[in-house]
């Protein structure tokens, strides 16, 4: 498989990328069509469970990252490498509360929304290759820990 490109010295052009699927997401819950009004009310209930979750693991990651925080690939210049918290488990743990809030969301409004949440899902695996990339290059441990915590950005999937 070739190497995703880093679109920038930062990876900026990940970030125009993800912010576009997530309008999208958004735009799609607002005007897409609705689920089936059989199921209407079912997935509102599990969309609003999933978007908690969601909720939570991203404030969890974003605390344990704290300083080192950045919608960029590349790490911060005074950026420390994080392994506490939910990057314990996962090693994109935000990736993967923006997923479930996305999905959250999806279930709660559209299936169109949720075409755009799997969208993102894809985009962010190959923003995470390019990440990972910076990360190796800059933290000298990052090999090991990638090691340790197997799973990008779901546990037991991927």
């Amino acid at each position: 498989m070739p190497e995703a490109p880093t679109l920038g010295r930062r990876g900026g052009g990940w970030v125009v990328l993800q912010l576009a699927l997530m309008g999208a997401i958004g735009l799609a819950a607002a005007l897409g069509p609705r689920w089936p009004s059989s199921m209407a009310t079912a997935l509102a209930l599990a969309g609003a469970a999933v978007g908690l979750v969601g909720i939570v693991v991203g404030l969890a990651a974003g605390r344990a990252l704290g300083r080192s925080l950045t919608p960029f690939p590349r790490p911060r210049q005074a950026a420390e490498l994080v392994e506490r918290g939910p990057y314990r488990v996962v090693r994109h743990p935000l990736y993967s509360a923006g997923l479930l809030l996305g999905a959250g969301i999806s279930l709660a409004s559209s299936p169109l929304a949720l075409a755009a949440t799997v969208a993102l899902a894809l985009l962010w695996a190959a923003k995470a290759s390019v990440e990972e990339r910076f990360l190796r290059e800059r933290y000298p441990g990052y090999a090991a820990y990638a090691r340790r915590v197997r799973w990008r950005l779901v546990p037991y999937v991927y």
